[in-house]
């Protein structure tokens, strides 16, 4: 029984060209696309034009070893399910394979059945993992980001007005920096939505091929392409009665675009390389950080696409414009993270609050969360300093009690002298201060002058 009838990508690399014949027509059979590559560099060149799903090596590639070569596959392709095939199957080989990360060992002369088989146990795994990280993610958001208490007079008033979104069944446009919290809000939209307990269908457009893009959409007729053995249901079809969220919509394609306009003006859609028309219940929440008008106007976003988007737009707002919350935010997630991490009793010093609050976090709540797990992690004692979050720098001003705080109201020129001094005083030569700071001794000379250092 087929594990999926979406398409997947393989690469066979194997020196016998009978042999990759041999694989091919197994792994189109199977609804596979495949690459093929019959040296080491061959398949390394591959890599870095390709993504894909399965990898059939060779033990034996010429006077290359495919062992050799299975690290580097799984250094630039780590979420690649790798089978290694050879004709000289021993007991060692097996084991050092899967060592080295193969997922499975397929000893020639082999049958077309062994190789579906073991291409079938492949996918199945991948879908298992990726299935596994979409649940742990959930889990993440549920009990770490999806807190939607706030202290801001502006955020109180933007979830007013996203619950009142959710209530219909208008599409709705997510607009905002990244890191803001976009997917996150999009579940939360439809937890309070009409329809909560109909399925919650992501597709991260950035991730999809030009060439599969409208499949994975859509779905597929059999016959549509090649490799397309069987049909396919759709990401649409899979939304039926549920939300379906296109997280960074500006990067669909041109035909995406106008299947995915047509879907939102009647509801209707056909399968790649099929006449019938359908039709789907699915409520669109779209999410983006590009301006798209600008996308319009040079050419790259259907402009028509674009006003069907922008019913109900949302824009999520930074976390420097809800001032109120960075701090309580940054609490909650120490607070989760404790958990996580096994660690009890961490708090933050009265320097690394002023720190938090002072900082504009670019990233937005992407970065204070990320800062405040890695701090958790690291930081040796219970007591978490702002240099624990990479933001302090303290001693501004000599004899004062100050802090200078990136991201605080602090010049460029006191950032530059308290840098020079910090590592003029733990460098051991001045040669080596001017090679830290990248500049060359005369210009260190002269900037300590002008800042007044001994």
């Amino acid at each position: 029984m087929r594990t999926s009838s979406l398409p997947f990508t393989a690469l066979v690399v194997d020196d016998d060209p009978s042999i990759r014949q041999s694989l091919r027509l197994c792994i189109e059979s199977e609804n596979g696309r495949v690459h093929q590559a019959g040296t080491a560099s061959g398949c390394l060149d591959a890599l870095d034009r390709s993504r894909f799903d399965v990898i059939l090596l060779d033990l034996w590639l010429g006077s290359d070893s495919g062992l050799n070569v299975l690290p580097e596959i799984l250094r630039r392709q780590p979420g690649s399910g790798v089978i290694v095939v050879t004709a000289y199957a021993t007991y060692e080989s097996a084991v050092e394979a899967m060592r080295l990360g193969a997922v499975d060992y397929l000893p020639k002369p082999f049958t077309p059945e062994q190789v579906r088989t073991s291409i079938r146990r492949v996918i199945t795994t991948g879908l298992l993992r990726r299935q596994f990280n979409e649940l742990q993610d959930r889990l993440n958001e549920t009990e770490s980001e999806n807190s939607f208490e706030t202290c801001s007079p502006v955020y109180a008033a933007f979830l007013q007005t996203a619950v009142r979104a959710a209530a219909s069944n208008a599409v709705v446009l997510l607009r905002g920096e990244s890191g803001t919290g976009k997917t996150v809000l999009a579940r939360w939209i439809r937890k309070h939505s009409l329809r909560p307990d109909g399925p919650f269908v992501t597709v991260h457009c950035p991730m999809l091929s030009n060439e599969l893009m409208a499949s994975v959409l859509f779905g597929h007729k059999k016959g549509a392409f090649t490799g397309a053995v069987t049909d396919a249901v759709g990401k649409v079809e899979e939304a039926e009665n549920g939300t379906l969220f296109l997280d960074e919509v500006g990067d669909l394609n041109a035909d995406a675009q106008a299947r995915v306009l047509r879907f939102l003006n009647d509801r209707t859609y056909e399968r790649v390389g099929e006449a019938k028309e359908r039709r789907g219940n699915v409520r669109l929440i779209a999410a983006t950080n590009r301006a798209l008008e600008e996308d319009v106007r040079a050419g790259r976003f259907r402009e028509d696409l674009f006003f069907r988007l922008n019913v109900i737009t949302l824009i999520v707002p930074a976390l420097r414009d809800r001032p109120e919350d960075v701090l309580p935010m940054a609490h909650h997630y120490l607070s989760y993270f404790e958990r996580r991490q096994g660690r009890r009793n961490l708090i933050f010093s009265n320097s690394c609050e002023t720190a938090i609050k002072a900082h504009t976090w670019p990233g937005n709540l992407r970065e204070l969360r990320n800062a405040v797990e890695r701090a958790t992690i690291l930081c040796p004692s219970s007591v978490i300093e702002a240099h624990d979050l990479g933001l302090v720098w303290r001693s501004a001003h000599p004899g004062q009690g100050d802090e200078l705080v990136l991201g605080g109201d602090v010049s460029l020129r006191e950032i530059e002298r308290e840098h020079i001094a910090r590592v003029v005083a733990r460098a051991g030569s001045f040669e080596a201060a001017a090679r830290i700071l990248g500049i060359n001794s005369t210009t260190l000379q002269r900037k300590r002058k002008r800042y007044g250092l001994s």
